[in-house]
């Protein structure tokens, strides 16, 4: 590794900064703004069809990455992009956590182990110090497919508990009636036909709080570089592998527990985040209640 190769430093805030939105903020022109001051990024691991299940990886998880948008535009934008300056020279790189694990296209660099630890280490940093709210939900599609049900679709499960908790969190900001957008990657135009179909069923209060929900989602073409998109893609895939290889070192879960929307507020952050902020579905038995 070159030892001018790092010139920017990720972090030039103090990593405890706590954004102090002023009532000014919410005020667009002379009227209060329509929209809620947090903006969620989507994205999953797996697929979600049960006529093929990979045995090396039999689940299906989504992750939902909620933001203040503050936070996000003046903190974390600007850590990722020196981060690519650093690496590659340029901004022109969507970080994708395929790709990098194994090593393809722009992430073809390493000269050495070292060299690749350093590069996951820094992105390891980055998401440590995001300040972002972290919900999820795990199918195990081998269990899913025993049972018998008219929603059988492991995305459309995910999709409804991703969107109840967001609102749950939602509503102890006080952001529950304003306007929160939901962005996800374009996936094909059926896939992405399907997907919105179910949103709107979900919004309009098919869902278990019996509540319209005041979302509206985004869909993102894959090449557009959204730094919310790539922090959600490397998020998804150690969730998964928490629930497949518990003993397993997963350092990257080992960050993600405390981002997790929890019972207790803050204060419990790492904590009773099970079956809260993280679900997995079917239950496991050790979570059903007794």
């Amino acid at each position: 590794m070159k030892e001018n190769k790092f010139q920017l430093p990720l972090f030039e805030l103090d990593e405890n900064l706590e954004f102090h939105v002023s009532s000014s903020e919410d005020v667009v022109g002379d009227e209060i703004s329509p929209f809620s001051k947090h903006i969620v990024y989507v994205d999953e691991s797996g697929d979600h069809s049960l006529k093929s299940i990979d045995d090396n990886f039999p689940i299906f998880v989504l992750a939902f990455c909620v933001f203040h948008k503050r936070h996000y535009s003046e903190a974390i934008v600007p850590a990722l992009e020196k981060f690519k300056f650093n690496w590659f020279g340029h901004d022109q790189v969507v970080l994708h956590e395929h790709e990098i694990r194994k090593e393809k296209g722009n992430f073809n660099i390493f000269k050495s182990k070292e060299e690749k630890f350093e590069f996951l280490n820094q992105l390891t940093q980055i998401i440590e110090y995001s300040n972002f709210i972290l919900v999820s939900c795990t199918i195990d599609k081998r269990e899913l497919k025993k049972q018998d049900g008219v929603n059988n679709n492991p995305y459309h499960i995910a999709l409804a508990f991703c969107m109840e908790t967001l609102y749950e969190f939602l509503a102890e900001k006080n952001q529950h009636e304003s306007k929160t957008h939901i962005v996800v990657e374009c996936r094909g135009k059926k896939e992405d036909r399907e997907l919105e179909l179910e949103f709107r069923r979900i919004c309009d209060g098919n869902n278990r709080l019996n509540k319209s929900l005041p979302f509206e989602v985004i869909f993102s073409d894959k090449k557009v570089m959204s730094s919310g998109l790539q922090l959600a893609d490397l998020v998804a895939r150690p969730i998964g592998l928490n629930l497949l290889k518990p003993t397993q070192t997963n350092r990257a879960f080992d960050v993600l527990k405390t981002k997790f929307y929890c019972d207790g507020g803050r204060d419990k952050a790492g904590e009773c985040f099970e079956g809260v902020g993280m679900k997995i579905f079917p239950t496991l038995e050790s979570e059903k209640p007794r």
